[in-house]
């Protein structure tokens, strides 16, 4: 599935989900690359 996070104030990163976190933020997966932020 695929989610949009925001990482910073203008930087938005949309891939494959990998997991959500305690604190509200989610992991995606692009490519062999694993963001963290906040979903939009």
């Amino acid at each position: 599935m695929l989610k949009t996070i925001i990482m910073g104030s203008c930087v938005s990163v949309q891939g494959v989900f990998v997991k959500a976190f305690s604190d509200g933020r989610i992991a995606v997966r692009v490519g062999t690359r694993e963001f963290r932020g906040y979903p939009v």
